[in-house]
């Protein structure tokens, strides 16, 4: 499976053929190799600016859209690092409030590849890119990090930050149970506990860590990690609060009360990933946010592939005139809640496009949608190994699905009526998103 956009510029091209030749020995967890790398390239994680480090299931990446959009809507320059990319590697890593440009990109890997391979580090795919950004973010100026947990907490590459400014976890649910619910001594029995303990990983000592509310088992795995770290958590529904209304939302806590308007970004889940965003913001007293700008930043971030309508552009011209297409990336429980919620007062049916990758639980995400699809085809993931046709068949309450060669196929095949309401789904899979967004002509920048 690669898991590395192809680039346009040779130089980045040579470093992204190194950096997907990588691999992990099988079980390996732990921070010994990142530290192990980083301490050969100078321990640039000990110069960075303040770094807000989120974690989570699903919503970090939401949230630390949010987080960019406040400290810039406040005249800060903000690094951020983010995963996985859509279309090009550059997405991962921006600088100063822009993409990493493609000299400093391959100078960069190659840097970090050659002290790998000249230590005889054997650092993954993560690790490789995560030195790689720590790098870019302590040499070049700014106000701040926004940093995204890539898997788990505990054991993440990221999880060398000693002391951020702030910590958050976004939503938490079931989700790459192979490696967050691998056997292991002193951890929580329950699934959920155990994620949400992963999760709970990244406290530090006299860092606060903001969390939403979760199930009580949850809740009290996040509390023993922050305790076992010395961490004060500041928890949803305790220490702060969000009220959605029909044109926005009040967000709460000791410091008082802001009412803000709804966030662009489309899903009444996202009003809850700006509140964590806004209660990491209130927090934390390293850099300074006034209420204008977190207000500003309800109309500024923008995430793609999450709930995202599609721009006219080749794909779109496949439907029938006037058909709204929509594009998500999701593909666990907590996602297909989400898409059911955004399109329950609709109205229309939903004809879907669906990849999934082989690990995925078609059910699970398809499950909450019961009711409300017109017809499901399945189609390919470009370039990665994924369910075909009969990991559908057996699902109750959907209609008999179909499957497609790719999704311009599918998309020509739909029978959408738009003046009833009907639209266009395309959802599944991250890596189909990005596909999608580059066959459409939509690159993220």
């Amino acid at each position: 499976m690669r898991d590395f956009a192809v680039s346009e510029s040779p130089a980045v091209q040579a470093q992204l053929d190194r950096l997907g030749a990588l691999s992990v020995p099988q079980g390996r967890l732990g921070l010994e190799t990142i530290r192990a790398l980083l301490d050969r390239l100078g321990n640039p994680q000990h110069a960075m600016p303040p770094v807000f480090h989120v974690a989570g299931t699903n919503g970090k990446g939401s949230t630390c859209a949010f987080l960019r959009a406040a400290l810039e809507a406040a005249g800060k320059s903000v690094h951020v690092f983010t995963s996985p990319h859509l279309v090009r590697f550059n997405e991962r890593i921006r600088i100063a409030g822009r993409l990493i440009e493609d000299g400093m990109l391959a100078s960069l890997l190659a840097e970090v590849l050659d002290v790998a391979e000249e230590a005889g580090i054997g650092a993954s795919f993560f690790e490789v890119s995560t030195a790689a950004a720590f790098l870019a973010f302590a040499r070049v100026p700014a106000d701040a990090c926004v940093i995204e947990v890539g898997l788990g907490g505990r054991f993440d590459a990221t999880n060398v930050i000693e002391r951020p400014a702030i910590c958050g976890i976004a939503s938490l649910g079931i989700d790459h149970e192979a490696f967050l619910l691998a056997p292991d001594e002193d951890v929580p029995a329950d699934a959920f506990a155990r994620i949400a303990f992963e999760k709970a990983g990244i406290a530090k000592a006299g860092v606060p860590l903001v969390a939403m509310d979760y199930a009580p088992a949850m809740n009290r795995a996040v509390e023993a990690q922050a305790a076992r770290a010395g961490a004060a958590v500041f928890r949803l529904a305790r220490d702060w609060s969000v009220e959605p209304g029909p044109n926005g939302f009040a967000y709460r806590d000791d410091g008082g009360r802001l009412d803000l308007p709804r966030p662009r970004l489309p899903g009444i889940h996202q009003t809850w990933n700006a509140g964590l965003a806004i209660a990491m913001l209130r927090h934390q007293a390293i850099v300074e946010v006034p209420g204008a700008a977190l207000a500003e930043a309800m109309n500024r971030a923008s995430w793609p592939a999450r709930l995202q309508r599609l721009r006219a552009g080749p794909l779109t011209a496949l439907l029938p005139p006037g058909t709204p297409c929509w594009l998500d990336g999701g593909h666990n429980p907590d996602a297909g809640q989400a898409l059911a919620r955004h399109f329950r007062d609709q109205g229309g049916r939903i004809h879907l496009a669906i990849g999934m990758l082989a690990n995925k639980d078609p059910a699970a995400l398809l499950g909450p949608l019961h009711g409300r699809l017109a017809s499901v085809t399945v189609i390919p993931v470009p370039g990665h190994d994924c369910h075909g046709l009969s990991a559908f068949a057996g699902i109750p309450s959907i209609p008999r699905p179909s499957e497609a060669d790719d999704v311009a196929s599918a998309l020509r095949r739909f029978e959408v009526d738009p003046e009833a309401g009907e639209i266009a789904l395309i959802a599944g899979s991250l890596y189909l998103a990005g596909a999608v967004l580059r066959e459409n002509g939509e690159l993220p920048d």
